[in-house]
């Protein structure tokens, strides 16, 4: 996640996925709140390693909605071992006689420590501290 432009109420973001194969991007719009309760959201989610399950959304799905979306399931199915499920919708745009956006799904699987890399990241990034938050896949 790469910050592209703020205000004093929300921030864009550039969120870039990618499982080793596909690369896929998507710009979104999220508030401050949402954001620093997505971070609290995932600071409590990363105690839950026997089945815990998380759903972050930033931006909205659909056409009526500015930029794009991005939604991450995370899950642990079983203790050290992290999957998470990317959707991403890019803004709608015109083509031909329809009103279209791109969308991709990714499936990407991450340890406990990476994740606690990017909390430590995405706090910062809320902050206005820090550009960036990366989670590494493996």
């Amino acid at each position: 996640m790469t910050k592209v432009w703020f205000d004093e109420d929300m921030i864009e973001l550039k969120i870039d996925v990618s499982d080793g194969t596909s690369m896929v991007s998507t710009k979104v719009y999220v508030g401050y709140d949402p954001l620093d309760e997505s971070v609290r959201d995932l600071d409590v989610f990363k105690t839950h390693v026997h089945g815990g399950l998380l759903d972050i959304r930033f931006g909205e799905f659909g056409p009526e909605w500015a930029s794009g979306a991005f939604h991450a399931r995370f899950h642990f199915p079983k203790p050290g071992r992290l999957f998470i499920t990317c959707k991403l919708q890019s803004e709608f745009a015109d083509f031909a006689k329809k009103n279209v956006a791109s969308e991709a799904t990714l499936f990407l699987q991450t340890e406990p420590d990476l994740l606690d890399n990017f909390i430590r990241e995405l706090k910062s990034l809320s902050a206005k501290r820090n550009d960036e938050a990366h989670l590494e896949a493996i």
